[in-house]
């Protein structure tokens, strides 16, 4: 049974660890904001950009030479997996959810014969998948000292893939990260890069423009655009799922923390009752010992 100064002691460990965590809930809720903004500032420009894309794969001739990111090199052979996460943990299953579908997706490859390379932004990623894939991994992208991340951090992960695929080094590019929804959601999400996947509704779906009845037609020809627009549309993606990932590891984090602070509340709780249960039982046990000798003389 402890002591009254063991009780002591971890209550007031306890306390200290509510008010790291609580002061983590805040310092979250306050970078949530403007994360959140930054990411739901991104989708536009990612949406228009894949209708755009859209309408220009649609105006391809089959018999036209299409830029090699969006045919693929014709092989299914070699994947190449960017596993994105956090750099820091202490935001409940964020981090390991991700890594979750990359590694799922990863063992499905193997299984099926595939050679599996990984590429991971991120060095909670790296921890998770090590032990499974430690050999697979063949790079890490860390943006631990970077504050805000910009499009020169999605340019930078950008050229690696260019580097690699001009290399011939893989055939299919695959990008995972969390789709932030809100702040109790994120839903970890997987991108095909390379080959470009064009959806064929994603023009029909792109927000309505008023062009006031006017017929545009692209000029040079859609293989020149293409040759412009698919490597731009892969930072774009990239620099989203930075974005997308930014907002959606504060958001775990803040629900992370909130619950860490409460439970850490009823701990101290439990904590106390027992403290004061001991106390009136020493003080019960210390009277009766006095009454006792007081009776015996």
């Amino acid at each position: 049974m402890p002591s009254l100064k063991d009780l002591r002691n971890r209550i007031s460990s306890v306390r200290s660890t509510q008010k790291i965590t609580k002061a983590m809930q805040m310092v979250a809720a306050a970078k949530l904001r403007r994360a959140q903004e930054a990411a739901e500032a991104a989708r536009p420009y990612a949406e228009r950009m894949e209708a755009v894309l859209a309408n220009l794969a649609s105006g391809l001739n089959a018999d036209g030479a299409a830029p090699r990111l969006l045919t693929g090199t014709g092989r299914d052979q070699v994947h190449l997996l960017i596993v994105m996460t956090a750099e820091r943990g202490l935001c409940g299953g964020f981090n390991s959810n991700i890594a979750k579908l990359a590694r799922d997706h990863a063992l499905q490859l193997v299984n099926q014969g595939k050679t599996v390379k990984i590429l991971c932004v991120g060095r909670k990623g790296r921890d998770a998948l090590r032990r499974s894939f430690g050999k697979q991994i063949i790079d890490t992208i860390e943006f631990r000292n970077v504050r805000r991340l910009g499009f020169g951090e999605a340019q930078l992960v950008s050229r690696k893939i260019f580097d690699m695929f001009d290399a011939g080094e893989f055939d299919v590019a695959t990008l995972f990260y969390s789709n932030f929804k809100n702040v109790i959601t994120q839903k970890p999400t997987a991108v095909q890069l390379i080959p470009a996947r064009i959806d064929a509704n994603a023009a029909g779906n792109a927000p309505k423009l008023d062009l006031g009845g006017a017929i545009y037609e692209y000029e040079p020809e859609e293989t020149e655009i293409l040759d412009e627009l698919l490597p731009r549309n892969v930072s774009v993606q990239i620099f989203r799922a930075l974005l997308e990932n930014a907002a959606g590891e504060q958001g775990a984090r803040m629900s992370a923390m909130d619950a860490a602070t409460r439970n850490a509340g009823e701990m101290i709780n439990k904590l106390t009752l027992r403290y004061n249960r001991t106390r009136q039982a020493m003080i019960t046990k210390e009277l009766i010992e006095i009454i006792s000798g007081a009776e015996a003389v």
